[in-house]
């Protein structure tokens, strides 16, 4: 039976993502991260994530309501949307974990939760770090909320801790993109030393306030 115009005016429209501005200029994160990679991985790489995943729900007989509902059902979608979907949602997660050098630490109530967790916040570094540098291939290495307690570990390609496919799961406080497009014209091969420069670029205001909300 074909369907009357007023059907088709009462159909949810097809959701549409826009690539989000960094918070910060381009040579902002600099000497950690150069301006050349932060074009390239925002305009380029993420840019793609948020055309091709647009493109992708165009053919989609699913009509989410938002990003955060396609990543905790991924597995409901294809492929398609799985990769895009995820791209997206980690970079806008990603930008906001990082911003100028300021010497900053966590805030008493992470900082707490990070002691309790891992014993102090080095031996937290350092496991993060360890995790991060023996992933192997591209992906993300997190932290985590999970049934009260944080925790450490790593994700494939774009997957991350919420999508219900994922064997890490937890609630994101801190993420790390580990694709070679993030560091290789600073870094070369060396993994290692874009971990390390990072540390000293991480938005610990912004780390908190995703701690208090998964609280």
């Amino acid at each position: 039976m074909a369907t009357s115009l007023n059907e088709k005016l009462t159909l949810t429209p097809v959701l549409k993502f826009e690539l989000p501005s960094l918070p910060y200029a381009y040579d902002a994160l600099e000497p950690f991260i150069d301006k050349l990679t932060m074009q390239i991985h925002h305009d380029k790489h993420h840019g793609t994530y948020v055309s091709n995943l647009n493109k992708a729900l165009e053919e989609c007989k699913e009509r989410p309501a938002s990003l955060k509902e396609i990543i905790q059902n991924i597995s409901a979608y294809p492929t398609a949307i799985r990769n895009n979907a995820g791209g997206h949602f980690n970079h806008s997660f990603f930008w906001k974990s990082m911003k100028p050098k300021n010497g900053e630490q966590p805030l008493v109530k992470l900082s707490e939760a990070i002691n309790h967790s891992f014993g102090s916040f080095n031996t937290f570094k350092s496991m993060f770090t360890e995790a991060a540098t023996k992933h192997f291939g591209s992906g993300w290495t997190w932290l985590v909320i999970r049934n009260n307690k944080l925790e450490i570990g790593s994700t494939p390609n774009q997957d991350n801790p919420l999508m219900d496919v994922s064997d890490f799961k937890g609630i994101p406080i801190l993420g790390l993109d580990i694709w070679e497009h993030a560091y290789y014209l600073k870094y070369q091969n060396k993994r290692i030393d874009y971990i390390n420069a990072w540390w000293d670029i991480v938005n610990w205001d912004e780390v908190t306030n995703n701690f208090q909300r998964a609280n």
